[in-house]
């Protein structure tokens, strides 16, 4: 019997553990669509207005939502219920006047954090990989799965850097090397969403190599340097906290 492909289904007892939904009151979960992020490390629209915003209270409803033009995924309309958002994605509900940043949070978890317009226009991004493309330009592979295009004489970036883009036209405003003292936050592993400062980075080689972020109250946390985002130099560029201006 020939391969069907992937399942188009998932059951509750196995969705992401980053979800915000029981496990043990249903039997199916939603299943995110292909997209940018994977669907460990994402979740869908339909969670996002039901179970996190509130403004639905079952899944058809949210699809009413979805599917009406209402809901923008980085700057762009999005009418699948199921659009994957993930890592720094921001969400914008016109209607409302309401715009949110997705962030990492403690135990494993992502965070709605809510922002203003002018915050709602840019995103970090982080460099993934780095190949040539016909015509000797270079493609920046961004985490979001985005690639921009660049000249080679344009070509300052490196791998694990970090861009500031403009929503929705994807311009490149700024940006944060990944190096020693400035600003970062962590983005996997049992210390996810520490903030603090870059200090240092361990002997290991290869995907082993280990990174050390110092916090605002003296704790040096270490994790694998592929989990470190750098958001800032001297300061960070976006909005982490509900405190925050």
């Amino acid at each position: 019997m020939g391969n069907k492909g992937p399942t188009r289904h998932l059951k509750r007892h196995q969705s992401p553990p980053l979800w915000p939904i029981p496990r043990k009151t249903g039997k199916w979960a939603i299943r995110t669509s292909p997209g940018p992020h994977r669907l460990e490390t994402s979740i869908p629209l339909t969670l996002i207005l039901r179970n996190e915003l509130g403004y639905a209270e079952t899944a058809k409803e949210a699809k009413i939502i979805v599917k009406a033009g209402k809901v923008l995924v980085d700057g762009r309309i999005r009418k699948d219920e199921k659009f994957p958002v993930g890592l720094m994605d921001v969400i914008s509900l016109p209607s409302s006047g309401e715009n949110y940043r997705i962030l990492p949070d403690h135990g494993g978890k992502l965070k709605l954090l809510k922002i203003n317009d002018d915050e709602a226009k840019r995103k970090l991004c982080k460099i993934t990989g780095k190949t040539t493309v016909k015509g000797g330009a270079i493609q920046l592979n961004l985490h979001d799965g985005k690639n921009l295009h660049i000249s080679t004489e344009q070509d300052n970036y490196n791998v694990n850097d970090v861009l500031a883009i403009t929503l929705p036209e994807k311009e490149i405003k700024d940006h944060i090397e990944f190096k020693e003292m400035h600003q970062a936050i962590i983005i996997g592993g049992k210390s996810q969403g520490v903030e603090g400062l870059l200090i240092g980075f361990g002997p290991e080689p290869g995907w082993k190599k280990t990174a050390t972020v110092r916090t605002s109250e003296g704790e040096d946390v270490r994790t694998l340097s592929d989990y470190v985002f750098v958001v800032g130099t001297d300061s960070p560029v976006i909005k982490l906290d509900e405190d925050e201006a």
